[in-house]
């Protein structure tokens, strides 16, 4: 069995402070996870007007259940190259890399905030497999777009007791708990609940969740828009996540890692970059190596396009990223390739 902790700025896998020790290109690791963004390995569509966009080019349907097949089959690999962690989502990411709107239906909860069977069956097996591996899951609960398909607070609050008594009740202690992905861009979402100003409080119901006297490590992320955290959720979380898309340089990175150790209410706790879409993994400074280097965890993200700004949506062409659907969950690019060669290349 895979367990997480955290001792003061350190992730602690299986008992050891992770990757201890190691170094890439001579910055040290220790304590840091190596991630990626793997967001929709669970993804479904129940709007019959969009769900024809997610095809399989191989059979023209979209087909969930080959998805999360084809994601557990990825899942060793990503392991034997040096992946430590994967972000996975109950509500998942836009199938489109980036999205403007949104009309397809991720519905992984109900109206009343019961996870739906078909998505506690397929995240169950991904998790499974992760704990058998080794391999940490941030799973997140709420997406942009998504969430207005609860209907109200009490089902937003059903959804998150729902899920962490999932997850506690079944054993796993490899997963950490991220409420909602980047909760600080105001028109993201519908409920005020899960925005910056009030989120917190979902963290301190997370917390409040318990099973034979354990709880989840439980946090919220924020794009690299101001603000990058809110006091409440730096004091309240057990971890940061922060996002490095939109970021101009690799400098930024180091600076963000600095605005927030320099928080009201920061207090010694780990600070992880779950989603970056920037690479250059061949260049000697990135933004890669930049969250390293000011000792933030740090993850790859792919969104299977080339990076825009503004950020344009693609289809998914069962080749590119590790968001747009139909997914590859293979190593199947040079841009993944890249990646998970410098994962190799830790010593």
């Amino acid at each position: 069995m895979t367990s997480i902790e955290i001792r003061g700025t350190d992730f602690v896998v299986d008992g050891r402070i992770v990757n201890q020790g190691r170094t890439l290109d001579g910055i040290p690791l220790d304590g840091l996870l190596l991630n990626s963004r793997m967001i929709n390995g669970a993804f479904d569509d129940a709007n019959p007007e969009t769900v024809h966009r997610w095809a399989y080019p191989d059979t023209g349907v979209w087909d969930a259940d080959r998805n999360t097949r084809e994601f557990l089959a990825a899942m060793p690999q990503w392991k034997a190259d040096g992946l430590d962690a994967f972000t996975i989502g109950v509500q998942g990411g836009s199938p489109q890399g980036y999205s403007t709107e949104q009309p397809w239906n991720n519905a992984g909860f109900t109206a009343e905030g019961a996870l739906q069977e078909g998505y506690r069956e397929r995240l169950g097996r991904i998790l499974e497999e992760a704990d058998r591996l080794g391999l940490v899951v941030i799973l997140d609960i709420f997406y942009h777009g998504q969430d207005h398909r609860l209907r109200d607070e009490p089902a937003i609050h059903r959804a998150v007791t729902e899920v962490c008594t999932w997850v506690l009740r079944s054993g796993w202690r490899h997963v950490l708990l991220e409420i909602a992905n980047e909760v600080n861009w105001h028109n993201h979402y519908t409920h005020s609940l899960i925005k910056a100003e009030r989120v917190h409080e979902l963290i301190a119901l997370a917390k409040s969740v318990t099973y034979e006297g354990r709880r989840l490590l439980v946090s919220t992320s924020f794009l690299a828009h101001p603000p990058i955290i809110t006091e409440r959720v730096v004091t309240e979380a057990d971890f940061v996540l922060i996002h490095g898309n939109g970021t101009p340089a690799p400098d930024r990175l180091r600076e963000m890692v600095e605005e927030i150790k320099a928080t009201p209410g920061y207090t010694p706790k780990p600070i992880m970059f779950n989603e970056d879409d920037h690479f250059d993994f061949d260049k000697p400074d990135n933004h890669m190596k930049a969250a390293l280097a000011a000792g933030a965890s740090w993850g790859y993200f792919d969104p299977g396009s080339v990076t825009t700004d503004p950020p344009q949506p693609t289809l998914g062409d069962y080749e590119n990223g590790y968001q747009a659907v139909p997914v590859n969950w293979g190593v199947s690019t040079e841009t993944k390739r890249a990646f998970f060669a410098t994962l190799r290349s830790v010593r």
